[in-house]
């Protein structure tokens, strides 16, 4: 998609969930654009063209995530988000940097395995066709119908052994007239609570549990697991499960054997070098502010330094191969609210170079956030309830008003920017939730206006130490 994407294209697909924070769209945009662009550079200079990786500076909640998550779904790149805070100098138990890595590759080789189960899943929907139509109907051959009586003959003696029974014309063409009869209702999905008896594998992991050396991380124990799990023989059992169930089972199970790993691997590490993208969140907590001392922390320094050669580009082992992070596009976020952007060490700030500061949310940009994004919370809620068969509206008085509410308690109690929408809005509703469908039935209609937000909200905005609890 993202070759037939121009980045103002970009920023204007973007534009239909994240409110405001042009700059920022506007840098990612950019970012994303280039990567088509290197790609599709004279060949000698593809290797030397570096991403230009992104440090966006803004307080929770104005939309630093949601970007990023959103610009790697467009671009249907492998994405992950990890918190620096998580992360420590290496000979401290936890997790290592690299992990990031191994976490975004597997990530990939999900995207990878799910797109190719999808070319051949109408290949793989006939072969679970036909293997529940064995167990159904099991198909009749035509068989040597000799009537001679076959004689075996050992050292000492020997016996007649009965031919085998007869199958004629007619009960092999009764039989395939059954099957087809049984098929046509399969393709109709017309039989499938009927219970049918399949074999389903017994999972090693299912039986074992292992705990490896401290400070292992988790994709290492999961090599070894999948190797020894490779080693002990596989059992199976039989287990009666409707058609439907067993669709579900087999179809996986004949989409894995239409599959040839070794292609998903390699290009789920191409994928991975050349759209992967990382957002490190909480960078801020890494950074050691001028003149403080860390105490008995973990070292800040020592995690960035760690951090370092993974975002200047390095070679990185994995189960699937060895991975180079040169062209992945790192996306670092954090607040900054004690320290600042140059109290990262100078080699970790060149690493980058785009720096954009996200906007705090005002009450206009409240009220365009929920009424305008295709996902609003207005649009969500209006979706759940009319699963029940409730309507619900909202007035623009009552949506300004809710706006108001947020952006106020946001101010007086912590700015915890377009998420205490979330707040707000449950407390706003829950009650309606709750009584639906045992007092407001299928059919009704909720609407909400500034009178009723006034009174379920207002007492508690006035009352301070019930918004810090409650909104």
């Amino acid at each position: 998609m993202v070759e037939s994407l121009t980045p103002r294209q970009i920023v204007a697909e973007l534009d239909k969930y994240i409110i405001g924070q042009q700059e920022a769209k506007r840098n990612v945009a950019i970012a994303l654009r280039n990567r088509w662009r290197r790609m599709n550079a004279i060949p000698e200079m593809q290797a030397e063209i570096m991403p230009n990786n992104i440090l966006m500076i803004g307080s929770t909640g104005v939309g630093k995530t949601e970007i990023a998550r959103r610009l790697a779904k467009l671009a249907d790149a492998p994405f992950i988000k990890v918190e620096a805070s998580k992360f420590t100098e290496v000979g401290y138990v936890g997790r290592d940097v690299e992990s990031m890595i191994r976490d975004l590759v597997e990530q990939a080789i999900s995207m990878v395995k799910a797109n190719k189960k999808e070319e051949v899943k109408a290949k793989a929907e006939l072969a679970v066709e036909e293997a529940i139509l064995d167990l159904l109907v099991p198909p009749l051959a035509a068989k040597n119908n000799t009537t001679k009586r076959a004689s075996k003959k050992s050292a000492n003696f020997n016996f007649d052994i009965d031919p085998e029974p007869v199958v004629s014309a007619e009960d092999i063409e009764l039989n395939q007239n059954t099957r087809n009869k049984f098929r046509e209702k399969l393709r109709n999905q017309t039989i499938e609570d009927k219970k049918i008896e399949i074999q389903i594998p017994q999972s090693f992991s299912a039986n074992i549990g292992m705990v490896g050396p401290v400070g292992m991380d988790e994709s290492s124990m999961q090599g070894i697991h999948e190797m020894i799990s490779g080693i002990i023989p596989k059992n199976s059992k039989k287990r009666k499960v409707t058609i439907a169930e067993a669709r579900k089972f087999l179809l996986d199970e004949e989409s894995s054997k239409l599959i040839d790993m070794e292609d998903v691997k390699s290009e789920a590490v191409r994928k991975t070098e050349n759209t992967g993208i990382i957002f490190i969140d909480e960078i801020d907590k890494i950074a050691r502010p001028s003149g403080k001392s860390s105490g008995g922390d973990v070292s800040r320094e020592g995690v960035q330094r760690d951090l370092l050669p993974i975002v200047e580009g390095s070679a990185i082992n994995t189960k699937y191969g060895v991975v180079n992070s040169d062209h992945i596009l790192f996306i670092a976020a954090g607040a900054f609210h004690v320290s600042k952007p140059s109290d990262l060490i100078p080699e970790l700030q060149g690493r980058f170079p785009i720096r954009v500061e996200l906007q705090g949310l005002t009450k206009e940009d409240f009220i365009l956030i929920l009424k305008a994004p295709k996902n609003s919370l207005t649009k969500q809620y209006f979706a759940l309830m009319e699963s029940e068969g409730v309507s619900i509206t909202f007035e623009d008085s009552a949506i300004e008003k809710i706006a108001e509410i947020a952006f106020d308690v946001n101010t007086e109690v912590e700015n915890i920017g377009a998420r205490r929408l979330h707040t707000v809005m449950s407390t706003l509703l829950n009650e309606f939730l709750y009584d639906i469908p045992d007092v407001i039935q299928k059919g009704s209609h909720i609407k909400i206006d500034s009178d009723l937000v006034n009174r379920k909200l207002s007492s508690l905005v006035k009352n301070k130490d019930l918004s810090r609890y409650i909104l």
